[in-house]
């Protein structure tokens, strides 16, 4: 069963996000899909990120400026204020790789029996963006999977608004496995409904907030287990150990 195209509500977390927010902006505005809305959390930069931010005023963006308590609070504030079907989440050091990104998503959500859908993510280098460093194909969904260590890229993951507010937002607690715990969250736990859509929907540059250390990641771990057990799930005694074991193919296949 199908419907009328959706709108879509992309939000943008940054701080000090001077080197990198206009790739940003400039992927979201070559867009050819509408309608659309942009949402920019601000957090209080101090460097020149929001007079950038300025130079591409457009009628579909929305610029906030205000502490927050970190990026996934950032995310929250963007996810309420979003009025659009469909929520997307473009953090200021990513981009889209092409113009009809949105165009692809909302043709997934044409399908009122899917609740969110993801792609692909390419790692690229920080400098150079046509370098990439890690190619994260991650293939179609199946629930089992997550008990393997697998997950949906986060940047790629488009989300029905109305999933966030029947099943509520980041959990702040989380850290930076909060994203991860969302994903366990509404896939896992209440099983929406998701589709893989195979193609290179984000690029991120390497050394952004989601990448982390070998020592960073172990002490990930404790989080990783701690978003199951606050959604009332067992993982096998492996899965979030498989988890960064899994990563290690997108090093190799380019």
């Amino acid at each position: 069963m199908t419907r009328l195209m959706p709108t879509i509500s992309i939000i943008t977390p940054v701080f000090n996000g001077a080197a990198t927010i206009l790739d940003c902006l400039k992927s979201i505005d070559s867009q050819t899909y509408s309608p659309f809305e942009h949402f920019i959390i601000n957090g209080n930069s101090t460097d020149t990120t929001l007079a950038l931010i300025n130079t591409r005023k457009r009628p579909y963006r929305t610029v906030i400026t205000e502490p927050d308590r970190g990026l996934y609070d950032a995310m929250n504030k963007g996810i309420k204020k979003a009025t659009g079907d469909i929520v997307g989440i473009l953090n200021a050091d990513d981009f889209y790789p092409a113009d009809d990104i949105l165009s692809t998503v909302a043709n997934a959500f044409k399908n009122i029996e899917i609740d969110s859908c993801y792609g692909d993510l390419l790692y690229v280098d920080s400098k150079d963006t046509d370098k990439t460093i890690r190619n994260w194909k991650s293939g179609k969904y199946a629930r089992r999977k997550f008990f393997s260590g697998w997950m949906v890229p986060h940047p790629t993951f488009f989300v029905r608004r109305s999933i966030y507010e029947e099943l509520g937002y980041f959990n702040l607690e989380l850290g930076s496995a909060a994203d991860y715990e969302i994903m366990i969250r509404f896939l896992v736990k209440h099983r929406i409904t998701t589709t893989y859509l195979n193609k290179i929907i984000v690029k991120m540059r390497i050394g952004g907030a989601s990448n982390k250390s070998i020592s960073g990641r172990l002490k990930a771990n404790r989080m990783d287990r701690k978003a199951w057990t606050v959604n009332g799930i067992k993982p096998y005694p492996w899965t979030v150990f498989l988890k960064p074991i899994r990563k290690i193919g997108q090093w190799v296949i380019k």
